[in-house]
Parts: structure tokens; C-alpha cells; sequence
């Protein structure tokens, strides 16, 4: 086992074929796919941190965060695919749960929702079984399944309403579905007619409206699963119609890829309408060979942070792009566009691979036609340039100042400027698949076919042509300025003198293609891997040590410094640390680093990183440290230089750059010096103004109020003078009026001695009349008295006669409904034999009827008359079946007789209860 290991550190790349493959876990981090890792990121920190994948696994095929940014499900592709939820919050991202189909048999789930409660999840199987799971996860149980469409017409997106966790919605070509967890199962709710429409996308706005983007750049509004409308899109304007291929909501409406690059946001305005306000483009790459490159990418994936401060997208090309949704709404252009939300990443197979010992950078070339140079220590892209032809390798000159890139056409020496990488030295060496620097950088190696070629860096001169493989030069790697090791794809491993040109070591096995090959710390062997799945230790041209093949072979090898462990890469994307010198058996550390076959390993010259490439357009950086964490120590003591070539002509450029800012600082400075005068003079101006208008108010209001001091003093006057004279009118009236009310007392109590009097007199009637109405309603009442006690007497008598009525009324109407009870259902029971009967008949025609049938197709000479049996049986078969129709529609009769006797029953029970009630009252 290894005594030094490896651990991801940073990586770049993006994982394009993951569904869903961005997401923010909060403000600040986002989770995305890459190698065979999901990354969380931070933007602000530039930190990562690694929750890697399944060992066994065939790669991650969708991702989903739940609603309260917890958890993490990752769907893996296999034998058997898996759901694994992972705990975000975990440091490590602790493994939750691993969901299964059950034993449905599953290859892969192409997308994932959790339920607004993150209690749920659903995962869509691929075909041919198109099975939607819904597990409650945290118990790994599934609680239903469904089918949502056939092979013809793939699901693309599902999810749950955010305000209903049993509400799902599906969607993708000719599907959109809606589903309702009710009673154990999932029932589909909506049945609306879209199998000629491409979904795309969709998203839940509120209630259960959904807004679907299509192939054909509609947006269309669902309600409960009905199409209602369109939105305006403005999209007529493009003759090529654009494709939506992401959507998304948020509180102030949603946002919409609207074609190749482009996001519109749309806001909600009154009556459910929504409205286009802002567009958001990725803007033109200065440094791409094609400047509309960069703008036509489609949009894979959208996400908006927790508190809607920052929207991220995905493309197809492997980018991530983020925009500050703030900072629009105080830009109130209508335009904005994204910046690159780390750095810009390798969109293809990265096929090259170098470091330089002067300066922290890596190169890297890729065959989607870049070349990048990156700095291991910052984490940063430093330098990127995209040309017209695919890279096959790269090699960074030790100073770091120049790089040797060969193409599909030419070898290119190209100087790494401040803000450019420029050729000038081009080589006739097509489709090099390996070049190299020598140690002291003086002389590079570039392999070309079955010859490796070795020039001179100052003369640019062919020193040497190496010669000797049959087979084409898979890897030529240089040890120092006097030794070279090379492997070819027939079987051949050769040590070169560069001095001389001579072979000095070889060993050839025909039955393997080696592709890779390293010297081991010691310089005095060779190790080598190629396609017979083993790792080699050679020496003195014989195979000193072999670990046996495994299931995965070895594509590339890296020897530490230190020589105490070998890192080889696989055709899986794994990393493996072994021991030096080999174990014999199968001894190492594996480690998930990438989803495609490593392509190129390099060992940085300070020991601190592993770095390494993949088809999977990866580039992957690992800490080497020892068991116990700490980095490994350096027996080299390395001093990083900062310089930087700059040409004359860019220097006098960025020279005269800086003196036209200066002027325009200096410009603008003058024009503010000016408008900082005019506001200091009209600053005086208003002071002045407002003093002297301060002063003209004070006197106006001084004025008003002498003005009204002096026409209160004449109102008081005037008022004085009238209230002496209303206090004499009202003496005078105040006597008349007081002789007035002597007179009117007078005959007050003239008049209420008279009425005292009449009063007395009526009471004494009353009294009178009342006493003789008393003896006159007392003796009525006696009479009355008498009379209602016979009347009683009478009744109670009638009630008991009626009673008796009704007792007898009541026993033979019972007996007559008991005796046409036992009648009817003596006849049911008598037509349902005959029916049982008739069924049983008609069973056996029709069984003669297939046995006839079969006998017509064996005797075709007698077509015609069993022709006539048929006609005849089933002539009996109908009036068999129309004497069934009779009696179905007798004992109908029967029935309705039989609730119409019930009915008169009932009828006549409600007379003798209306009788009774009668006699009671």
C-alpha cells in the first residue's frame, strides 16, 4: 500500500451530459458536475470541495438539490442505476441513502425532483421502460410507480408543485403530464392534447399553473393541466426559431432561455400577464478564432440563488455564466450580459498536457482547437487562445515563457505574452501526437508518425531524427538533456542518447500497444502501460517487475520525486497509487477522478500536485500528501519568476493607451473642476436669494398682522355698542313676556281642578260596569265547562273505534302484501331459472358456432351449406337473446307492480296515521 496519497484539490471542467447539472447550495456556492465529482464551489473563497462518485458506477447521469438546499441527489448509470442523496451539510458530504427501482430493471434515471417539504423524491427511469419512481427517501421506499410515455418520446424534465407534494408534472417530447399521489398511486390528472408540441422545459409558477418552453420557442401557459394561452415572446423577429431549453421562476415573475445565448427575464404584471423586460446575453469571446462561437451556445441548465441575488447558467460547450440579478435592476439598459462564473473551461478532450519548473502554470491543449495555460497556485486561467485546427499536444517551455503546440497541419512555437499567446516559428511536423522540452530547454522532441524529431530551440535546426519504431510514437519522454524514453503502439520501448542519436535499451512485446511511459526516480528504469492491462517495470531492456492485469488498463504513468509511489491513470477515469518498487499483486489506492479515459498525468516540479486530463475535458489537480495530511517536502528549493514577454509594438501600444487615459482623466478632471465652480456660484446664489425672500416674508406677515390688530379693535367697538342695545330690547321683552306666564298659570290650575273632577266620575263607572261583566263571562264559562266534558267523553270513545279499525285494516292488508310477496318471487325465481337456463343454451350455440367455424376452414367443400347452419344458429341465437330481452323486461313489469302495491301500502299506513291524529286533536 502507498505511503503517499493524493487528494482533489481544484478541478476545472464541466460535465455536460448530466442532467441539471447546476445549482446553488447558498449564496455563495454553487454544485456542479465534473469528472466523475460533483464540485461545490465557492465563488467568493475559490475553494472546492469533492463529493465523489460511485466506484462501479458508468458515470452521473442527473442531479437535484432539494428545496431547502440540504440535500443532493446524484443518479448513477450502471447494471443497475442508483439514486444517491447526499448531505450537503456534512463537510464531506456525508451519504445519506442509495435508492433503487426495486426489482425493476433500470440502466439510468434521466432526471430528478425533491418534493417542497424534501420529504419526497421522484426520478424518471430511461427507456424503454419510461417508469416514474416516487420514494419517500429517507425510509427507501417506494410508494408508487407509473408509466409516463413510450420509447418514442422521451421525458426530459420532471418536478414537483411547490406548494403541493403530491402534485408532479412531466414533460418532454409530445408529453405534459400531469400526476396526483392519492390513495397509493400515482393517477394522472391532466389529459391535454400536446403530442404534436417538443417540451423542453417547464416551471411552476403559483397554484397549479405551469409555464412550458418548446422547441419551437413558444412559451405556453398551463392551468390544472390545460393549455390556456401564449406568451409573447417576441420571438417573430427571428426567422430561426429559437429553441427554450431552459426556464425558470422566482418571485418577480421567470426567466427564459430564448435561443442560442440568450436569457429574458419576464415580469408578472396584472390579470396573470407577463411581460418581457430584460435580456441577457453571453457576450463574444475576444479570444475565440470565431466570435459568434461563444454566443451560439444553448443554455442547458438556469439556477438563482437563495435570496435571488444571482442567476448561474450552464451550456453545452461546458461554461458556467452568472449575472448579478441586482446590480440589472440599477442598470436600467434593457441589455446586459453574463461573466464567466469561475473560469472558462475545456469544452472537448483535453489531448495535452505540460508544467514548467520557473513559473506556477500548466498548458493544456484540447481538440476543441484551444490552448490554455492555467496557474496551479491562484487557480486562475491565465492565458486561453482558440485557433482553427485541433491541438494534439502541448509541451511549456521550462521559463514558462513559450510553448511548442502541435496541430493537425503544423508544429507551432508560440510566445506566452501578457495578454496573448502568438506564434512565430512554425515546423512541417502534422498531427504530432507528443513533443517535449529537453530539461535545460534548448532542444524540444515532437514526435511525427513512427520518427521522433529533436530540434534546436536557438537555431530551430533538425539535430537529430530518431528512427526505430514500426508502429506509430504513441509517447516520446525526455529524462534529461542526454536521454530519452520512448513507447510506440507495436510494442516497442526504446531509450534514445540524444547526444548521438543512438538506441540505447529496448524492449519490444508485439502482443501490447503501450501508451505511456516514464523513468522511474533512480533514472535506471523504465516503467510503461499499454492495452494488456499491466503496469511494467523495465530494465537493461528485460520486464524486472509486472502487477497483473486488471479490468481496466493503465492509459498514462507518473513517478513521484520522492520514488516511494507511481500514479498511473485508466481507461475508466480512475487514479491509481502504487508502491515503488511494485508490489507483485494487486496493491494500490484508487481514487474516482474522472468519467472518461485519463489521457495525460504530469507531476508538478515543487511535488505538491498531481495534475491530470481526460477525454471528459477535465482538468483535475491533486495534493499529494503523506497518511497523515501533510504536504510532501522538496528536495529542490524552486523560485518562481514574474516576468513576462511583451513586444515593442504592444508596449508602445499599452503606452500610448495609458497617455490617452491620462488625457481623458486629466479631460474629465478640468470638466469637473468647472461644474464644481457652477455649483459653488449658484450654491451663493440661492443663499442670497433665499436671505432676501426670508426677509420680504417676515415684513409681509409683520404688515397682516398690524392689519389685523386694527380691524379687531374696530369689531370690538361695533360689537360693544349693538350689546347694549339687545340687553335693553330683551328687558322690555322679558317683562311682557314674564305677564304672559302669570295669566297662562291661572288658567292652569283652573282647568286641572276640572278634569280631577270628570276623572272621579269615570272611575266609579268602570268599577260598576266591570263587576256586572264578571257574573255575565262567569256564568258562560260554567256552561262552557260542562259542555267540553262531554265532548271528551265522546271522543275518547271514537278513538277507541278507531283503533280497532285500524288494527283490523292494518292485519289483512299485512296478509295481502305477504301472500303477493311469496307470489312475485315464486315467479323471479322461476324466470331467473329460465334466464340461467337460456344463458347456458346460448354458451353452447356459440361454442357450436367455433366448432362449425373450424370445421369451414378444414372442409371448404362444404362452405356453402355450413353457411346455412350459421345463418340458421345464429337466427336462434337472436330470438334466444330477444326472449331474453322479454323476460328481463317482464320482470321489470314485475318489480314496478310490486313498488306500486308498496307504494298504495304506504299510502294507506299515512291515512290511518292522518285518521289517528284526527281522533287525538
Amino acid at each position: 500500500m502507498a505511503t503517499v496519497v493524493a487528494q482533489p484539490h481544484f478541478i476545472f471542467g464541466l460535465r455536460t451530459d448530466v442532467s441539471n447539472n447546476l445549482c446553488f447550495f447558498d449564496e455563495q456556492t454553487v454544485v456542479f458536475p465534473s469528472g466523475n465529482n460533483c464540485v461545490c464551489y465557492n465563488t467568493v473563497q475559490r475553494t472546492q470541495r469533492f463529493i465523489q462518485g460511485s466506484e462501479k458506477s458508468q458515470g452521473m447521469r442527473a442531479l437535484a438539490i432539494s428545496a431547502n438546499r440540504r440535500y443532493l441527489a446524484v443518479s448513477e448509470c450502471g447494471g443497475r442505476a442508483t439514486i444517491t442523496v447526499f448531505d450537503l451539510q456534512h463537510e464531506q458530504g456525508r451519504k445519506r441513502k442509495v435508492l433503487t427501482a426495486a426489482d425493476t430493471p433500470v440502466q439510468e434515471f434521466v432526471c430528478m425532483a425533491f418534493s417542497p417539504d424534501s420529504k419526497y423524491l421522484i426520478g424518471q427511469t430511461g427507456g424503454p421502460e419510461w417508469m416514474l419512481i416516487f420514494w419517500l427517501w429517507e425510509k427507501q421506499k417506494v410508494l408508487a410507480t407509473v408509466k409516463t410515455t413510450n420509447s418514442n418520446n422521451p421525458v426530459i424534465q420532471v418536478s414537483f408543485n411547490p406548494y403541493n407534494n403530491t402534485q408532479l408534472c412531466v414533460c418532454g417530447t409530445g408529453v405534459f403530464k400531469l400526476f396526483r399521489y392519492t390513495e397509493g398511486a400515482l393517477k394522472q390528472s391532466s389529459f391535454a392534447k400536446v403530442e404534436s408540441i417538443n417540451f423542453l422545459c417547464h416551471t411552476w409558477m403559483k397554484g397549479e399553473r405551469v409555464i412550458a418552453g418548446t422547441d419551437t420557442g413558444r412559451l405556453l401557459v398551463f392551468e390544472s393541466g390545460d393549455l390556456r394561452r401564449e406568451i409573447n415572446a417576441d420571438t417573430d423577429k427571428d426567422p430561426n426559431a429559437p429553441r427554450i431549453t431552459a426556464i425558470l421562476s422566482y418571485s418577480k415573475g421567470f426567466a427564459s432561455s430564448l435561443g442560442s445565448g440568450t436569457v429574458c427575464l419576464f415580469e408578472k404584471q396584472e390579470e396573470d400577464n407577463y411581460r418581457r423586460i430584460r435580456e441577457i446575453r453571453i457576450p463574444s469571446d475576444p479570444y475565440s478564432s470565431e466570435l459568434s462561437l461563444a454566443e451560439s451556445q444553448k443554455i442547458d441548465t438556469m439556477c438563482i440563488s437563495p435570496a435571488e441575488e444571482t442567476l448561474a447558467i450552464s451550456t453545452d460547450r461546458g461554461q458556467l455564466y452568472s449575472c448579478s440579478l441586482s446590480s440589472l435592476e440599477m442598470n436600467k439598459e434593457a441589455h446586459a450580459h453574463f461573466e464567466f462564473l469561475s473560469q472558462s473551461f475545456h469544452s472537448k478532450s483535453i489531448t495535452g498536457l505540460s508544467v514548467c519548473i520557473q513559473k506556477p502554470l500548466i498548458a493544456t491543449c484540447s481538440l476543441d482547437h484551444s490552448v490554455r495555460i492555467w496557474n496551479y497556485e491562484t487557480k486562475v486561467l491565465e492565458l486561453y487562445k482558440e485557433f482553427q485546427e485541433e491541438a494534439y499536444s502541448i509541451a511549456l517551455h521550462p521559463t514558462g515563457l513559450f510553448i511548442l503546440v502541435g496541430f493537425s497541419d503544423k508544429l507551432r512555437l508560440m510566445n506566452l505574452l501578457i495578454d496573448d499567446i502568438r506564434t512565430f516559428k512554425e515546423f512541417t511536423v502534422r498531427g504530432c501526437r507528443d513533443c517535449a522540452f529537453s530539461h535545460g530547454g534548448h532542444m524540444f522532441a515532437a514526435v511525427n508518425g513512427n520518427v521522433i524529431h529533436i530540434y534546436s530551440v536557438t537555431s530551430f535546426e533538425n539535430i537529430l531524427s530518431l528512427k526505430g519504431h514500426n508502429g506509430k510514437v504513441s509517447q516520446a519522454g525526455v529524462l534529461d538533456d542526454s536521454r530519452l524514453v520512448s513507447c510506440g503502439m507495436e510494442g516497442a520501448v526504446y531509450e534514445w542518447n540524444t547526444q548521438s542519436g543512438k538506441r540505447v535499451s529496448e524492449s519490444v512485446l508485439n502482443s501490447c500497444s503501450y501508451t505511456d511511459v516514464a523513468f522511474s526516480s533512480d533514472c535506471k528504469s523504465i516503467l510503461a502501460v499499454g492495452t494488456d492491462l499491466t503496469l511494467k517495470e523495465i530494465q537493461d531492456c528485460q520486464v524486472l517487475r509486472e502487477i497483473p492485469p486488471d479490468e481496466e488498463a493503465h492509459t498514462v504513468v507518473a513517478v513521484s520525486h520522492s520514488g516511494r509511489v507511481v500514479f498511473t491513470g485508466t481507461s475508466s477515469g480512475t487514479i491509481r497509487a502504487i508502491k515503488y518498487p511494485l508490489p507483485l499483486q494487486k496493491d494500490w489506492i484508487m481514487y474516482q477522478a474522472h468519467c472518461g479515459p485519463v489521457t495525460k498525468m504530469v507531476i508538478t516540479f515543487d511535488h505538491q500536485f498531481l495534475l491530470t486530463v481526460s477525454a471528459d475535458g477535465c482538468l483535475l489537480m491533486w495534493k499529494i500528501i503523506d497518511k497523515e495530511g501533510r504536504g510532501l517536502m522538496s528536495n529542490r528549493q524552486i523560485i518562481h519568476t514574474e516576468e513576462i514577454l511583451v513586444t515593442k509594438s504592444d508596449l508602445e501600444e499599452k503606452n500610448m493607451l495609458e497617455l490617452k487615459m491620462r488625457l481623458e482623466e486629466l479631460q474629465m478632471e478640468n470638466e469637473y473642476q468647472l461644474r464644481l465652480k457652477d455649483m459653488n456660484y449658484n450654491e451663493k446664489m440661492k443663499e442670497l436669494s433665499d436671505k432676501f425672500t426670508q426677509q420680504i416674508e417676515s415684513l409681509k406677515s409683520h404688515q397682516q398682522e398690524c392689519e389685523h390688530q386694527k380691524s379687531s379693535a374696530e369689531v370690538t367697538l361695533n360689537h360693544s355698542k349693538e350689546l347694549k342695545d339687545l340687553e335693553l330690547s330683551c328687558s322690555q321683552k322679558l317683562m311682557v313676556e314674564h305677564e304672559r306666564y302669570q295669566d297662562l298659570q291661572r288658567k292652569y290650575e283652573r282647568m286641572q281642578e276640572d278634569y280631577e273632577m270628570q276623572l272621579k266620575a269615570a272611575e266609579e263607572s268602570r268599577v260598576q260596569g266591570l263587576k256586572e261583566q264578571t257574573q255575565l263571562y262567569e256564568a258562560r264559562l260554567q256552561e262552557k265547562t260542562q259542555l267540553l266534558a262531554q265532548c271528551q267523553e265522546d271522543a275518547q270513545q271514537q278513538i277507541c273505534d278507531f283503533k280497532e279499525i285500524i288494527k283490523q285494516v292494518e292485519q289483512d292488508e299485512e296478509r295481502k302484501i305477504h301472500d303477493i310477496q311469496i307470489k312475485y318471487e315464486k315467479k323471479l325465481h322461476t324466470e331467473k331459472e329460465t334466464n340461467t337456463n337460456l344463458k347456458g343454451e346460448t354458451s353452447i350455440m356459440t361454442q357450436k358456432f367455433y366448432s362449425l367455424q373450424r370445421q369451414i376452414d378444414d372442409r371448404c367443400t362444404d362452405i356453402s351449406k355450413l353457411k346455412q347452419e350459421r345463418q340458421r344458429l345464429l337466427g336462434l341465437i337472436r330470438s334466444l337473446e330477444s326472449d331474453i330481452e322479454d323476460l328481463k323486461r317482464q320482470i321489470s313489469g314485475h318489480e314496478k307492480t310490486n313498488q306500486d302495491k308498496v307504494a298504495e301500502i304506504r299510502t294507506k299506513m299515512q291515512k290511518s296515521v292522518e285518521l289517528f291524529m284526527c281522533c287525538h286533536g
